[in-house]
């Protein structure tokens, strides 16, 4: 089976000035988180991948097609819920779907079917044939969603999904889009600015940063890692103290206010840490224990591991 993305060295300049710099690297999960701040070239990068911007090197392939030499193919097989309405005010939900349907290669009687199926399926059945000016917020992103999925595609990009529901609303959603995950032949391409989105929903995470691959990992393997680590603060410490953390197998990330991250191997606790502590006369000041995540991920990949609240 072809990986879900890969990237060949994939460059893109718009109005001259260079988004995108040499992205390379696969991304083989069903379910693909992207993130990044707000200019990292997320919206560039899911632009060129649905064929509106020409890369100015290099090139991609989505689910084996190549962007440039099946762009038409490709458009039949991916569906895109964009962060932005693009709606008909006064052209009621159904019509608009089964539009959306025709565009994407089903012929009308079809595409017909489909959208009344898609809109069945997000919980809009009832608002059908109402016009789209009058649906609350919540409702336009389930329509924006059941126009991407009507035509059944075997990638699904979904832009912001979530962005400015209520909790109830975000539920719903989020719910939605893991049940679209579990259905065979399905993949996932979700962007977001919500940690919590992409934890809850993707296998594995794509994060850019001013245009480049800030990290690209595996968040199954993260899982199943399961690694501990320590945020602390001590004094009096000498290069010998981390030095000596590293050869029990920790990796030991020095900042600034004598602060530091300790990741944790098997086999080793917070005992062996103050032990080794004590041998070097190093006071521990304040500790704390926890679990990777993916906002920890996202720090260090954001090179921000010593922002807000003091945290590592």
């Amino acid at each position: 089976m072809a990986p879900t993305i890969e990237l060949s060295g994939l460059e893109v300049q718009l109005g001259g000035r260079k988004i995108l710099h040499g992205l390379q690297g696969t991304l083989k999960s069903r379910a693909i988180g992207l993130l990044g701040p707000n200019g990292a070239g997320k919206s560039t990068l899911i632009n060129t991948l649905l064929g509106f911007h020409r890369p100015s090197s290099g090139t991609a392939r989505v689910l084996g097609l190549d962007i440039l030499a099946d762009a038409g193919r490709l458009r039949s097989l991916v569906g895109y819920m964009p962060e932005n309405d693009a709606f008909i005010a006064r052209m009621t939900g159904i019509r608009f779907v089964r539009y959306m349907a025709e565009i994407s290669g089903l012929p009308p009687g079809l595409a017909l079917e489909r959208a009344h199926q898609a809109f069945v399926y997000v919980g809009l059945g009832e608002a059908r044939y109402r016009a789209l000016g009058t649906y609350s917020l919540g409702m336009k992103q389930l329509a924006k969603l059941a126009q991407a999925i009507a035509h059944g595609p075997q990638l699904l990009i979904l832009d912001e999904p979530t962005n400015g529901l209520d909790p109830p609303g975000r539920k719903r959603l989020i719910g939605l889009i893991r049940e679209i995950r579990e259905t065979p032949g399905t993949h996932l391409l979700l962007s977001s600015h919500l940690l919590h989105d992409v934890e809850e929903t993707c296998d594995e995470v794509l994060i850019l940063r001013d245009g480049r691959i800030a990290a690209l990992c595996n968040l199954e393997e993260e899982r199943k890692a399961n690694r501990q680590f320590l945020e602390m603060e001590a004094a009096g410490v000498e290069p010998a103290f981390p030095a000596a953390l590293e050869a029990l197998g920790c990796e030991c990330s020095a900042f600034a206010g004598n602060r530091f991250k300790v990741v944790l191997p098997n086999g080793v606790g917070i005992r062996e840490v103050y032990r080794v502590a004590g041998e070097h006369g190093v006071l521990i000041e304040r500790l704390n224990h926890r679990r990777d995540s993916l906002e920890d991920i996202f720090l260090n990949a954001m090179g921000q591991a010593g922002a807000a609240n003091g945290r590592l």
